[in-house]
């Protein structure tokens, strides 16, 4: 059984975080990577107010106003979609909310308990990470593995990185790893053993465009899923779990005996 929606751009009056005051107004935080400095120029190889008639027309460009990429437009999503055992939901979406925001919204709403979930993403911001923190202190999910790409590595290893693993490296329930991967997906299981998927072409931090998921509770799909990236965590992952464990280890024998 699946459904199909479409969540349309709402209006609201604020913003979910407040802006600093010395905060350019039309400053959209999307970092230093995938989103190019706009020119509107390129579109001037089609001449306006040209006699000769023409098949081609410029296209028809918006900017993405910030004030609608809202925590609360994914929240009402979130509240709308019901996925049951079995089912599968297909949305459109007009770029009203970082898809990031979706993820922690659907998990909170239901107040689940999430064993295990795996993140693959080209990309994210600085608010996925405090997305992703909330969900890992908030008691919501035992283990997070996330994947990125070796593009956004190179780009954020001086910033955004050092941040992720400060933010998420909590209580040994994190794992990152870095590979030339371009997927974004979303898995999780339930303590109650519902196995949940979400694909499609959003990053964790993309706003403004109009973007498509897939959300479905499918065992089989989440294990063929699990199967690979959990290939690429073994191959590429980026903490040393067991060293961690020995230095730990090392502390309470050492002071036992020097005790």
């Amino acid at each position: 059984m699946f459904r199909l929606y479409f969540c349309e751009i709402l209006s609201f009056r604020y913003m979910r975080r407040k802006k600093q005051k010395d905060e350019p107004e039309n400053d959209f935080n999307f970092g230093n990577i995938e989103i190019p400095e706009f020119d509107p120029a390129i579109f001037d190889i089609i001449p306006n107010g040209t006699e000769d008639e023409t098949r081609y027309t410029k296209p028809k460009v918006y900017e993405a106003k910030p004030q609608y990429i809202l925590y609360e437009n994914a929240d009402k999503l979130a509240r709308e979609l019901t996925v049951n055992k079995g089912e599968r939901a297909d949305v459109f979406v007009s770029g009203s909310f970082i898809f990031g925001d979706f993820i922690e919204a659907y998990i909170v709403q239901r107040n689940a308990k999430v064993k295990r979930m795996t993140i693959t993403t080209l990309s994210l911001s600085q608010e996925n990470v405090d997305s992703l923190r909330n969900l890992l202190v908030g008691g919501f999910v035992d283990e997070l593995n996330l994947i990125v790409s070796v593009y956004f590595y190179g780009h954020e290893r001086w910033s955004l990185i050092p941040y992720i693993y400060e933010k998420l490296d909590i209580d040994n329930k994190f794992q990152m790893a870095v590979c030339a991967a371009h997927t974004k997906t979303c898995t999780f299981e339930t303590l109650g053993g519902r196995k949940i998927i979400i694909h499609g072409s959003a990053n964790l931090r993309s706003s403004g465009n109009i973007e498509q998921f897939t959300i479905e509770e499918n065992a089989e799909l989440y294990d063929f899923y699990n199967e690979h990236t959990d290939k690429l965590i073994e191959a590429y992952k980026t903490i040393n779990k067991p060293i961690r464990d020995r230095r730990l280890w090392d502390i309470i024998t050492k002071k036992k005996f020097n005790d």
